[in-house]
């Protein structure tokens, strides 16, 4: 599996827009772990954990974040209850999420799991594209619209 491997130079905050976290394989295909919007973190694991970048970034739409120094975060991780709370917040949602969406994906079909996320893009009122889709699917271009194209009956 394709990792960046850089180090972290900043850990962000969402304001505002939707990241796109995801792995490159080595048959150069994406898979997206999840995508991440207002108030989500990046980075953090990386720092704390004191590794190289586990996965990508890109933006799907226009983004502002708040950047914070590493040495700036080591101290208010070290001083602030509030953020460490928040921290600990984040790490088990993520847990959960994960876990949910594996389970999900091994126990529902793909008509299933895509209709989850085409609702979720018009509740977002936000937009993937197809190859994004799939790959926050888990399948190929094809599957999917084969899949699309079922619903639509």
């Amino acid at each position: 599996m394709k990792t960046n491997k850089s180090k972290v130079t900043k850990v962000m905050f969402i304001k505002e827009g939707i990241i796109k976290c995801f792995f490159t394989e080595d048959n150069d295909k994406e898979y997206i772990l999840e995508f991440l919007g207002k108030g989500k973190i990046l980075g953090e694991i990386e720092f704390i954990r004191k590794i190289t970048c586990l996965c990508n970034i890109e933006a799907t739409t226009d983004v502002t974040v708040y950047a914070i120094a590493p040495i700036y975060f080591s101290k208010l991780i070290k001083k602030d209850i509030k953020l460490n709370n928040l921290l600990i917040y984040v790490f088990a949602e993520r847990i959960i999420n994960t876990s949910s969406r594996a389970s999900y994906q091994q126990l529902y079909t793909i008509e299933h799991s895509l209709g989850k996320l085409l609702e979720l893009q018009s509740k977002q009122e936000i937009a993937f594209s197809k190859e994004d889709m799939a790959s926050y699917l888990g399948v190929t271009i094809r599957s999917l619209n084969r899949t699309l194209k079922n619903l639509s009956k």
